[in-house]
């Protein structure tokens, strides 16, 4: 009967206070297996490398040791203000599970010091860097067919202070609008832009093609078939030379011009064809050639318009229709590349609409860089804010590839940062110097949940980038 009485609260397991104590404690425990991942691949040589040479004095903080505390900053996600830097500087625990000497803890002054030191030229070995990272992922993966996604994001920075390079952008709010190239989830190249620029501005687009086109063929396989999916925002005819002449595909959106429609609308019922994009989505197409005014010859063209899009059926007319411009199966170069590589599919007018339509898992990569970083950029030069931009951009690169060597047990190779820091960074642990040894401890429940001793093994088999 007694323990079915209504006592509320048990006097033995009341807590009666709160103190302090000098035990080296930690709520981002998981941050040791990143900084683990980190050190095994030999990131943190290649930084030194091509940054080495900002330290000035040697009695600073080393270069790598910065770029890691920054790395951790972003994965930790805590905050978003360079002054909880401060906070962290005086935390023993987080800097033991970052493995840094609490007295190499950056204070907020350092770090803005050291991001106001990155010039233009500097900001460019950023890109160096990405582009490596790409090589060493596929030299891992081994693909068949590249396919890689061009496209701006917009980072609203509307409401923040002035800021060098903040204008406003065509989503009507001011900020930055860098071109970003993905693969997949990976962010693998970017130009860091004002929001004044848009999508095809100067010759930016064409420069970013020569040079990932010329590194993969260089470094990973020369007769690999490459594809560039493009919205309508990229209807270039210089973009299209430029994919033609170095022998890559390219998938891009067309602009619905008036003869187009027209063309479309007089199309006889029998010339189209149905395409199931999905369990319910239908499409209808069809196909012909396309040479604008100033084009020096025709291009293949695709029309499609959606007639049921899930349970809803749509006339002709209701929803916006769509226009695909490519090169693939023209008998150019890339027809071969993709045969042989049993990409054959390619070819056909349903493989070139469903490689367009993957364009919306490439704005999930965007989705996911603002959910692992923030669109306000903390510095009114444009330069630091560059910096800071692509170290973002690398410490998101860096946390996909963790998921996908490390973590993929724990939480899905899809899930985003916040998901992988709800479940496995934030763990409460001790640090412990025992035997010569540092040691993080965590409750058994944890320990034995998230199965760490296999994730910590994984962490020290990781691959190394070369």
């Amino acid at each position: 009967m007694k323990q079915h009485s209504k006592n509320f609260r048990d006097n033995k397991l009341k807590i009666a206070a709160i103190e302090q104590t000098s035990d080296r404690l930690t709520g981002r425990a998981g941050l040791a297996l990143f900084v683990s991942y980190l050190h095994q691949i030999q990131l943190f040589p290649l930084i030194d490398k091509l940054f080495g040479s900002l330290r000035k004095n040697k009695k600073g903080i080393d270069v790598f040791e910065l770029f890691k505390q920054v790395l951790c900053f972003m994965a930790d996600g805590t905050s978003r203000h360079l002054s909880y830097f401060d906070q962290l500087a005086m935390d023993g625990g987080y800097a033991g599970s970052i493995e840094t000497d609490i007295k190499d803890m950056a204070s907020s002054h350092r770090i803005k010091r050291f991001f106001n030191s990155f010039s233009g030229v500097r900001t460019f070995l950023f890109r160096r860097l990405l582009q490596s990272l790409f090589i060493w992922r596929l030299r891992i993966k081994q693909p068949k067919v590249i396919d890689l996604g061009i496209d701006t994001m917009v980072m609203d920075n509307d409401d923040a202070e002035c800021r060098h390079g903040v204008k406003p952008t065509y989503k009507k709010k001011k900020g930055f609008q860098p071109l970003q190239m993905n693969w997949g989830r990976l962010i693998v190249d970017a130009v860091f832009r004002g929001g004044d620029k848009h999508s095809n501005h100067s010759d930016t687009v064409q420069k970013m093609i020569e040079h990932i086109v010329s590194k993969i063929r260089k470094q990973y396989r020369p007769d690999v078939p490459i594809i560039i999916r493009m919205d309508s925002g990229f209807f270039d005819q210089k973009i299209f030379d430029t994919c033609e002449k170095l022998q890559v595909g390219y998938v891009c959106g067309g602009k619905l011009y008036k003869d187009i429609i027209s063309f479309a609308q007089n199309a006889a019922s029998q010339t189209w064809t149905r395409y199931c994009s999905g369990e319910k989505d239908y499409w209808e197409y069809i196909e012909f050639g396309s040479k604008r005014g100033n084009w020096d010859r025709y291009r293949r063209a695709i029309y499609c318009r959606l007639i049921n899009g899930g349970d809803q059926l749509y006339l002709p007319g209701c929803r916006p229709d769509t226009l695909i411009i490519t090169n693939i199966g023209q008998g150019q170069h890339i027809d071969a590349l993709l045969k042989d590589a049993g990409a054959a599919h390619y070819l056909q007018a349903d493989g070139i609409m469903g490689c367009y339509h993957e364009r919306g898992s490439d704005e999930l990569a965007n989705r996911a860089l603002k959910d692992f970083g923030h669109e306000q950029l903390p510095f009114k030069r444009f330069n630091p804010n560059a910096a800071w931009y692509y170290s973002m951009l690398l410490g998101h690169f860096l946390m996909e590839c963790f998921k996908e060597d490390v973590a993929m047990s724990v939480v899905p190779v899809g899930a985003y940062a916040n998901t992988v820091r709800r479940r496995l960074i934030d763990i409460a642990g001790k640090i412990v110097f025992h035997s010569d040894k540092m040691i993080l401890k965590v409750s058994a429940a944890c320990f034995k949940s998230l199965g760490l001793s296999m994730l910590f093994e994984r962490c020290k088999a990781a691959p190394v980038i070369h």
